[in-house]
């Protein structure tokens, strides 16, 4: 009896030590809630509090230390505390998760995967990965999947690819006007080759229309001479007429979108060589001085004028000239406006 006695004495002592211990911890752990929420307070802005990831830190820890933490928050609500945690389990164990996983593919790589998909829109990543294997780069087809650049409509070709790829069936027409001395408006009607640059075919009207159109149209295309394609814009001048002669001469018009000479960039650029080497340094007294104008510059800019398009060749190619063929002479071109200069014997 006196040893039962003696056990329910020491169980009743160190069960009042543990509830004083508590307490205090609980007393402790308050006071530093609180002091700790001051000290955010002062520290604050006058707009808004902001918490640093030391407070939340803090605030999670004296929840899982101190039962009764909800009592002493003011500034943050429970639920708020609840979710940083959450928040922290999921970052450790992310963490504790990780593996090395594949090495990164080198950025050059990845670069020349991106080249190939933007000039290639129809290649898809099995032949990207030919490719590569090709150029000594062994990387698997799923990761060129994943560095390829996604298209948002079905791959076609661009409009330049096209003008690129029938270059040699193609053609464009465009009228432009020329002021005269006395205010007469003429229309000067060009026809384009996409190869080499070369003009066809042009010719100067007070009055176009669209059977006049169609005339110059059979007149530059003689002999089964004509291409595949025609390039043209939206201009009402292209009426019924125009579009019957070129379905007999069995010629695919192709129609640039509204508003966008850039898509006709070959004869816009020439009509824009027309007008800033020639035209702009004369006064047009008539059709025939129109005429006449521009046989002189077109003959200039096929025998003589340098073209970046063409690699600065002329449509029709200049021989090269070494040095010892003789000494520079100068010769005029377009009424002076322009000069050649050849080798020539002393």
């Amino acid at each position: 009896m006196a040893f039962r006695s003696m056990n329910s004495v020491l169980v009743s002592l160190i069960s009042t030590f543990l509830v004083s211990f508590r307490s205090r911890i609980a007393l402790q752990a308050e006071i530093l809630a609180l002091r700790h929420q001051i000290n955010i307070l002062q520290r604050a802005s006058k707009k808004r509090t902001r918490l640093r990831a030391s407070d939340r830190i803090l605030c999670v820890w004296l929840s899982q230390l101190w039962s009764n933490w909800r009592s002493a928050l003011m500034i943050v609500k429970p639920e708020t505390v609840i979710g940083w945690h959450r928040q922290g389990f999921r970052l450790f164990w992310r963490w504790k998760s990780r593996r090395p996983g594949r090495p990164d593919t080198e950025r050059q790589i990845r670069e020349l995967i991106r080249k190939m998909c933007v000039s290639n829109p129809t290649w898809g990543a099995p032949r990207i990965h030919g490719e590569l294997l090709k150029l000594g780069i062994d990387i698997s087809q799923t990761t060129v999947s994943k560095y390829m650049v996604r298209h948002r409509k079905p791959p076609s070709q661009t409009w330049r690819a096209f003008l690129d790829n029938h270059v040699k069936q193609l053609v464009s027409i465009d009228f432009f006007v020329v002021p005269t001395i006395d205010f007469k408006l003429l229309f000067v009607f060009l026809i384009l080759a996409h190869e080499r640059r070369r003009v066809l075919h042009f010719n100067v009207t007070e009055h176009p229309t669209a059977a006049w159109t169609a005339q110059q149209v059979l007149q530059a295309f003689p002999w089964n001479t004509a291409p595949c394609y025609l390039l043209r814009d939206h201009d009402s001048i292209y009426g019924e007429t125009f579009c019957r002669q070129v379905s007999s001469l069995e010629i695919s018009e192709v129609l640039t979108s509204p508003r966008s000479p850039w898509q006709s960039p070959y004869v816009e650029r020439l009509i824009g060589s027309i007008r800033r080497e020639c035209l702009d340094h004369v006064i047009v007294l008539g059709a025939e001085s129109l005429r006449r104008m521009l046989r002189s510059y077109m003959k200039y800019y096929h025998d003589s004028r340098c073209h970046l398009g063409l690699n600065k060749h002329s449509p029709e190619t200049r021989e090269v000239q070494p040095p010892d063929k003789g000494i520079v002479v100068e010769i005029p071109k377009v009424g002076g406006l322009h000069h050649r200069y050849e080798r020539r014997a002393a």
